[in-house]
């Protein structure tokens, strides 16, 4: 019996990268909903898919109980004729005898560039969606989302068979581009994730959003770093830390052959013998993520492939910027 394992090119969660969170976020969704993973392989075509987990996604912020709080002030425009003279910013008149307008957060048009990781760990699946699929559907119902309220978006395909640089526009046929530059792209090769922070600056300029969507089996010990550093820069970075619950639970029972699914090797494993120490290791590698990204001011969030995917976009942003946008 033969298993690909996403073990895979450095042998141990621990060994190839970073990780994650909170084991309560985690724990299996048992629901059964027409958003659950089996339904939705069910339908034809990403593009079907992602308007299904858009409007999960929607449903679940209008009903946030933090619809209708207030935005925050993002910036100065110089007052032109038609503009509201109650957003008037009355200090800087009094200090400068110039008129100038508050703009806040919700107002602002934002340059958002979503990232996918492509490298063979991507294709695993023990379930109807692979990692890569998942990962798909929650980007381009993201990308969705941020299209309809008018901001850029745009697609980088880290990996793969056919790597991808499509840059932010607000254009809504925009849409079209990312899913089929999507669909038509396979997983492959290994993991390297740490140009995607050049590739977003050189995208986004000054400032912007940068949404990852990963299983961050990346061995190149500089991916944290160069997240951070853009963090510290000014944008927004969030960490969607893809796992299938294979690799979160072990809960393999018989000697098998596991298969790296970014290189050509290959591990005789006992489970019984190697559970212990491995949820072990993957624990301190979710944990060692989830507090690495948070000093460095990044959101991450946890997803298992088979919990509905418009659930964690909707626990990202609820109560975000994007959030306050979307559900006004």
């Amino acid at each position: 019996m033969v298993k690909k394992s996403t073990l895979g090119a450095e042998g141990s969660p621990g060994e190839k990268g970073p990780a994650s969170g909170p084991e309560t976020r985690l724990s299996k969704k048992n629901q059964t909903s027409v958003l659950d993973p089996e339904i939705l392989a069910k339908l034809s075509g990403l593009k079907v898919q992602v308007a299904r987990v858009v409007e999960g996604v929607l449903a679940g912020l209008h009903r946030s109980p933090r619809h209708g709080e207030s935005v925050d002030f993002a910036e100065h425009k110089e007052y032109t004729a038609g503009d509201d003279p109650r957003h008037l910013d009355w200090r800087v008149l009094a200090r400068s005898d110039r008129y100038y307008i508050k703009k806040y957060e919700a107002e602002t048009n934002l340059k958002a560039m979503l990232a996918l990781d492509f490298s063979g760990s991507m294709a695993y699946s023990s379930g109807p969606l692979s990692k890569a699929i998942y990962a798909s559907l929650m980007a381009a119902s993201l990308a969705t989302i941020l299209l309809r309220q008018g901001d850029s978006v745009g697609l980088i395909l880290q990996g793969g068979t056919n790597p991808v640089h499509i840059p932010p526009t607000g254009r809504p046929e925009h849409l079209t581009d990312i899913v089929q530059a999507i669909e038509s792209t396979s997983p492959l090769g290994p993991t390297h994730l740490q140009q995607i922070a050049r590739q977003h600056i050189e995208s986004t300029g000054r400032r912007g959003m940068l949404a990852l969507f990963s299983d961050l089996f990346d061995p190149d010990p500089g991916l944290l770093g160069s997240l951070k550093m853009l963090a510290a820069k000014g944008h927004e970075v969030l960490v969607f830390h893809v796992l299938d619950p294979d690799e979160i639970d072990f809960p393999f029972e018989d000697p098998a052959v596991f298969e790296s699914m970014e290189d050509e090797r290959s591990l005789l494993v006992f489970p019984r013998q190697l559970r212990a120490a491995y949820l072990s290791e993957m624990q301190s590698f979710l944990e060692n993520t989830r507090r690495a990204l948070a000093e460095g001011g990044l959101a991450y969030e946890p997803v298992r492939t088979d919990e509905p995917p418009h659930q964690p976009l909707l626990r990202q942003l609820s109560g975000r910027r994007l959030q306050k946008k979307t559900a006004s």
